[in-house]
């Protein structure tokens, strides 16, 4: 699994506090970010945060490559809707011999790796033979229309790759390009980060706000899961109880 951060609002910080100052001064915009230095900015950014102004975070956002996550990783991130989304299509990209994510659990267990194993190399077998099937079918048929058949093979791939591509499993890697605003980013790393989300989205949380703490650490400072967030855990019974482990790891962030 790989984490990129691909591009920023620049100045994001200094542009959330722009905002901020706008809300309560009579200055006019081209005044309006005079006398917001370094110190200054992250003061205000600290208070808005603290007040939970968040409104004004929405002016600015990451934008990230993902990529080596399974299709059961991106069904969760993409439920996020507060978003842009750009992934890989199994429907234009042929899956021959298709990478796969192992979860660590399965992992640790070689007979259950094993049988893991067997089931995708399985997969990965139907995949490339009904893929080729079906490409021979719309071949011939593109070709008894009268289409050449370098045209007719280009495009019967690809429409044996929209039928073949039933048969890939959740493990399948892919690539995807994120975009969220601050505001966006703060839900979503209160629900990702939590221990209780599911391993694989909640390392790719995990990466997502290192990124972000390195570019804007006044904005991030007290992002996190909920319990980091918001000093409390909204999980009640189903809480993981490790509220002060979880605490400590997340300082380590900025070390």
């Amino acid at each position: 699994m790989k984490v990129t951060l691909l591009s920023h609002t620049p100045q994001p910080e200094k542009l959330a506090a722009s905002a901020a100052k706008l809300c309560y001064s009579s200055s006019d915009i081209d005044g309006i970010t005079q006398g917001l230095d370094d110190e200054k900015t992250a003061s205000y950014i600290d208070m808005l945060v603290s007040i939970g102004h968040e409104s004004v975070m929405e002016h600015a956002s990451f934008t990230f490559g993902i990529e080596g996550i399974s299709r059961a990783c991106s069904h969760q991130l993409v439920r996020h809707r507060i978003a842009s989304y750009s992934q890989k299509s199994q429907r234009y990209v042929n899956e021959d011999g298709f990478s796969f994510v192992t979860p660590p659990a399965i992992k640790d267990i070689p007979q259950a790796e094993q049988e893991y194993n067997k089931i995708i190399d399985e997969i990965s077998r139907s995949y490339s033979l009904i893929a080729d099937m079906l490409t021979e079918k719309h071949k011939n048929d593109f070709i008894a229309q009268g289409m050449d058949e370098k045209t007719a093979v280009s495009k019967a791939r690809k429409l044996a790759n929209e039928d073949a591509r039933f048969l890939l499993p959740n493990a399948c890697e892919t690539k995807i390009i994120v975009t969220m605003n601050v505001r966006s980013l703060f839900n979503f790393f209160r629900h990702r980060c939590c221990n209780r989300a599911q391993w694989e989205i909640r390392a790719v949380a995990d990466e997502m706000l290192k990124l972000c703490i390195q570019t804007a650490p006044n904005i991030f400072r007290h992002a996190g899961p909920s319990c980091v967030a918001e000093g409390k855990c909204p999980e009640g019974k189903m809480s993981c109880g490790k509220i002060i482990q979880v605490k400590e790891k997340y300082a380590q962030f900025f070390e």
